[in-house]
């Protein structure tokens, strides 16, 4: 495997860990990932590939400026798949032409239409819903809605990460494709207004601030509940997760926001080829269910099941809204955060 450390040297990268997965066989070859996802989460994934095929995976972490370096480092980029969350960071990634397309019926068979590029530049994974964490102790009612969070009945009582997170951005999208940007900006006012505090921390932090009765409401990820509930590190995470329950927005009727972990191929590619593959495993049930139930999500395969921590956060009815119409109104979104003066949080 010395010739692919060498490649990634010549690349001059630099990244927070570079995990190399040995296989069984290397007489298959290799596959160079760059990925945003952290190589502990995704390792067992890799390794099940590796058994099966023979070719032996190279993953690249970082946490920032994925798309950048590859674009950088252009023909000569050592990457062959891109491994990511979030549509906005996988849009981007078309957006930068750092990908190709790729159409094969094993892939797309195993993923639905809404959650794959309409050009098959990239595709979803798995799901993770933004959802509600109400409070156990505070919070009565176990249904919500988005539209709901305006509501002056809130007033005080929500809290939630950055307008101009990637995942909020993401949410804000939806309600303009479902409603329009007027209303948009009128519910995002309206959201503001009832906020605790000013945008601040991650997912967790709204989790930690409902424990210690800061607000009745958060916004989070569903994962986020599954990496607090197993958190031995930080066992007072655990007491977090322990007084929230999740919520699932517009369940009874158009479903939850979800976004995506996914994967795209590099435009140059040495390994073109043995991309495709790993592709072609980590769409499959097989490869859906090992990831899912490593990261908390929920894999989008038909017939695929989640983990029993996953099951237990309850039943999600995803909103069925194609994924690029999500892409495509994040720029408003941004913009409407901005307008609405949301990150400085409620008035006083």
């Amino acid at each position: 495997m010395t010739h692919a450390i060498d490649r990634f040297r010549r690349a001059g990268i630099a990244a927070f860990s570079l995990t190399f997965l040995a296989g069984p066989a290397l007489a298959e070859g290799e596959v160079n990932i760059y990925s945003y996802r952290q190589p502990d989460l995704i390792e067992p994934l890799l390794d099940a590939f590796t058994e099966q095929t023979g070719i032996a995976t190279n993953v690249l972490f970082l946490n920032k400026g994925l798309e950048e370096k590859i674009e950088a480092e252009g023909v000569n980029s050592p990457a062959d798949l891109i491994f990511t969350v979030d549509i906005g960071r996988l849009s981007n990634a078309k957006a930068k032409g750092i990908t190709q397309p790729v159409s094969e019926e094993a892939i797309n068979a195993n993923i639905p239409e809404q959650f794959r590029d309409p050009d098959g530049h990239w595709f979803g994974l798995t799901t993770r819903g933004r959802v509600v964490y109400a409070s156990k102790e505070r919070v009565g009612q176990d249904t919500i809605t988005y539209e709901e969070l305006a509501d002056p009945k809130w007033k005080g009582k929500i809290c939630i990460r950055s307008g101009q997170h990637a995942y909020n951005l993401a949410l804000f999208a939806s309600m303009i494709a479902h409603h329009g940007e007027d209303y948009t900006k009128t519910w995002l006012t309206g959201l503001k207004n009832n906020l605790a505090r000013k945008p601040d921390g991650n997912d967790r932090a709204q989790a930690k601030a409902i424990y210690a009765g800061e607000c009745d409401l958060g916004i989070g990820n569903t994962y986020y509940v599954g990496l607090m509930q197993t958190n031995e590190k930080e066992p007072e995470q655990k007491d977090w997760a322990e007084s929230i329950k999740v919520l699932f927005p517009n369940a009874e009727d158009r479903g939850t926001h979800v976004n995506i972990s996914g994967m795209a191929l590099a435009k140059h590619a040495p390994n073109k080829d043995n991309a495709v593959k790993l592709m072609e495993f980590l769409a499959s049930s097989q490869g859906q269910e090992i990831y899912a139930e490593q990261v908390f999500e929920y894999p989008i395969g038909p017939g695929t099941e989640p983990s029993d921590i996953v099951k237990g956060f309850g039943d999600i009815k995803p909103d069925s809204l194609p994924l690029d119409e999500i892409a495509n109104n994040r720029k408003t979104a941004s913009e409407l955060v901005d307008t609405t003066g949301f990150q400085d949080g409620p008035a006083s």
